[in-house]
């Protein structure tokens, strides 16, 4: 059994000015995505401006913070906003929520700047990832979305989850959504590809991951197990997006073999 290194979740505290390790991964999550987004820009030659980039990373930061926490509430709490509305405001964050938040957040963007929908989330993409595998590590140090209880030689007891060893589930997340996915769809979107194949290699092989690494977190309390008792709320969600994912990477390349075959 490996000692849980009990970081405190507060990285500085200045009076009333209390800034958490999890809020400042999130900051590196984004300067992290920005500075690829502008490296991806110039292998590919896009036509991005630094401001077009700017502007493109605001977006998305607004779609990640009002979708995940609107995510947080509907697909795994909206009992208890119904009953204390105020939990809005306070609370953890859904990644499916971040996702969908972040899908409108670039068709907003993309109707506004006069751009097609792909163009602007294929360039979006291969960067997600590094924001999300500092998300994890940020559950990590606050002690939070633990594992199962596990007899592996790494379990780990958690400050708040009881008294067993579990599975550092937030340390599999980190390496599977934030190293293995951004090297995959990274290494994809090197070269130009059909308009929305890179957005659905994003979608299945993050939710494959998601998928597989339920099966060593803790459900919810609250929620347990939602089918074959053994589904948990996660893989549920994920599944329509393996779906989507996998369509999107179909329909890209008969796209784009009918237009060759045009010409």
């Amino acid at each position: 059994m490996l000692q849980y290194p009990n970081i405190d979740p507060v990285a500085i505290s200045l009076g009333p000015v209390v800034i958490h390790w999890y809020g400042i991964m999130y900051l590196i999550g984004f300067a992290a995505a920005w500075l690829l987004a502008q490296w991806h820009i110039k292998r590919l030659n896009l036509t991005f401006t630094k401001d077009n980039l700017a502007d493109l990373v605001f977006y998305c930061a607004i779609g990640v913070i009002v979708g995940g926490r609107l995510g947080s509430i509907f697909f795994y709490n909206f009992s208890g906003f119904l009953a204390n509305p105020k939990m809005l405001l306070f609370g953890g964050m859904s990644f499916h929520g971040g996702l969908i938040g972040v899908i409108v957040a670039i068709w907003v963007y993309a109707r506004r700047h006069n751009r097609k929908y792909f163009e602007v989330a294929d360039l979006v993409a291969p960067v997600v990832a590094i924001g999300l595998g500092a998300g994890r590590l940020g559950n990590f140090i606050n002690g939070e979305l633990w594992g199962r209880v596990t007899e592996v030689p790494w379990g780990m007891v958690f400050p708040r989850g009881g008294d067993l060893p579990r599975h550092p589930s937030q340390l599999y997340q980190f390496f599977l959504e934030g190293v293995v996915l951004f090297l995959i769809v990274w290494i994809f979107a090197r070269k130009p590809r059909p308009w929305m194949s890179v957005s659905g290699v994003f979608m299945v092989v993050y939710g494959l991951q998601r998928f597989f690494v339920e099966f060593f977190r803790q459900p919810d309390n609250h929620i347990g197990f939602v089918a074959f008792n053994w589904m948990t709320r996660g893989q549920m969600l994920c599944i329509p997006m393996i779906l989507l994912g996998l369509f999107l990477i179909w329909y890209a390349y008969k796209h784009a073999a009918k237009q060759e075959a045009a010409s």
